[in-house]
């Protein structure tokens, strides 16, 4: 299992993986080859540019952490803490009108048994006397390993980096599946429409297992986001219980755990503003910002001129990876758990909507490139972005993006089209279409995507001359 920012444990150039080798006792190891020394990156010159916009102030109920789930209890609650069991188990936060939940875990089975289940359920409660609609805007869900057909299940498939979408959606992982089916806005059937909220005690909206019965490894993942809307204020919370395989916990269960105490956390965060290595952890918490709306022109224009290319702008920006543009995109928090991320680093879950209006202002026809890319990772300015040049093996994206504008058939502009993207650590490209502009020629694209719980941040948006210079080799970095 793949799963976002895996440990945590993030430096400021990437992501350190935790690896074992057991030997037989008595046992000593062999002697390695010698590695050969990794290629240089490649530093491609071009402008690199905060990205326009920003984050709406819609709730977000961020449930990350812990990622591994080890014990039951309760994951994440806005209720009121007072007069219940556990009051430091509650963040006390209201949730009105629009709001979302992000929620993504994996379960690794119990080490006496090879068949056991983890069960999960969201609740809610009315924050005031009278019973409250729950209205389901978008919802979808998925296993990463599914032996069940009524269960949508998503695994790790290799993929290639670039897939277009035809009729058959392309998905790899639970991150990956959910928000293709957001973009589409399709709905999983597990997810009920609407909820009529009884007051004075809390109302169960999904229960949803976590099987890892016939799975070897015994580890499975599951990633849910839903987008709400209530008719007043409530309380929602995500719990975590053992149970039965093939049948949730008996429905009182619940009940007692919201006056029980915390599901063990994990990963504890390098504090805000410290110097040096850094640990991002994992989010619990409600974060504001939901969706990134932008529109990407030149200063004081009402359109980007084609004469910018090449140029990027970051797609979930955070501390120490701002690629040299200063702007940290992160979602801030309203209330999270001690011990937990200080902010939404990786903004999992939100969507981008960019539109860019281009114009060719020059004298001769242009064609450029648009394309989604992960570079190396970095803070400060390069005077463009660095790439691999040897392949890297950590997985940096993986997921979907929708574009609608770029060059379509006999000349014609095409309509909405998604993408699949896996790429590595480091990948440039590949280009996501051309926009062919003649003269004077005017051009609206726009890119939706919704940042995957199988990724690591950064990523950039770029558009790109389709001949270009090649690049030159970059410094290395300490």
């Amino acid at each position: 299992m793949i799963s976002p920012l895996r440990l945590l444990l993030s430096t400021a150039t990437g992501v350190v993986a935790a690896t074992g080798l057991v030997l037989p006792t008595g046992a000593a190891p062999a002697a390695a080859p010698a590695a050969p020394a990794p290629a240089p990156p490649m530093l491609r010159s071009q402008t690199v540019a905060p990205l326009p916009g920003g984050l709406d102030t819609v709730l977000v109920v961020n449930d990350n952490n812990p990622e591994l789930i080890t014990g039951p209890g309760i994951l994440l609650s806005t209720f009121p803490g007072r007069g219940r069991g556990v009051p430091e188990a509650h963040l006390d936060v209201p949730l009105s009108g629009s709001f979302d939940l992000f929620s993504h875990h994996v379960y690794a089975g119990k080490p006496d048994t090879l068949d056991s289940t983890l069960w999960l359920a969201v609740v809610a409660q009315p924050r005031g006397p009278k019973p409250v609609t729950l209205r389901l805007l978008g919802g979808s869900t998925a296993l990463s390993q599914s032996l069940d057909p009524a269960m949508a299940g998503a695994p790790f498939l290799p993929l290639p980096p670039l897939l277009e979408e035809t009729t058959t959606p392309a998905y790899a992982g639970p991150g990956s599946r959910v928000a293709g089916e957001l973009l589409a806005r399709r709905r999983s059937p597990e997810l009920a429409r609407e909820w009529t909220l009884a007051p004075d005690q809390p109302s169960t909206l999904v229960v949803l297992p976590l099987p890892v019965r016939g799975l070897d490894p015994l580890l499975n993942g599951r990633n849910l986001q839903m987008r709400l809307l209530s008719s007043g204020p409530v309380s929602l919370a995500t719990l975590a219980a053992f149970g039965p395989n093939d049948a949730p916990p008996p429905a009182d269960t619940w009940a007692r755990l919201l006056d029980g105490g915390l599901s063990p956390k994990e990963h504890t965060p390098t504090p805000r503003g410290a110097s040096g290595r850094i640990i991002y952890s994992r989010v619990s918490g409600v974060q504001v910002g939901s969706v990134w709306r932008g529109t990407i022109t030149a200063p004081d224009k009402a359109w980007l001129p084609a004469s910018a290319a090449p140029i990027s702008w970051p797609i979930a920006s955070l501390e120490r990876g701002t690629l040299g543009t200063g702007q940290v995109q992160t979602a801030e928090l309203k209330a999270f758990y001690p011990g937990t991320a200080w902010a939404a680093h990786g903004n999992y879950g939100v969507e981008y909507d960019l539109t860019i209006p281009l114009r060719n202002t020059g004298t001769t026809p242009v064609q450029l490139q648009l394309a989604l890319e992960s570079p190396i990772k970095g803070d400060q300015p390069q005077g463009g972005l660095r790439f691999n040049t040897t392949p890297a093996k950590a997985v940096m994206f993986r997921g979907p993006v929708e574009v609608s504008g770029l060059d379509g058939p006999g000349g014609r502009t095409s309509g909405r089209r998604r993408f699949h993207l896996v790429q590595r650590a480091g990948d440039p490209g590949p280009a996501l279409g051309t926009v062919s502009l003649a003269p004077g020629a005017h051009r609206s694209l726009r890119v939706r995507l919704i940042y995957p719980a199988d990724a690591t941040p950064p990523q950039v948006l770029s558009l790109l001359p389709v001949k270009q210079s090649p690049p030159t080799p970059a410094s290395r970095q300490p």
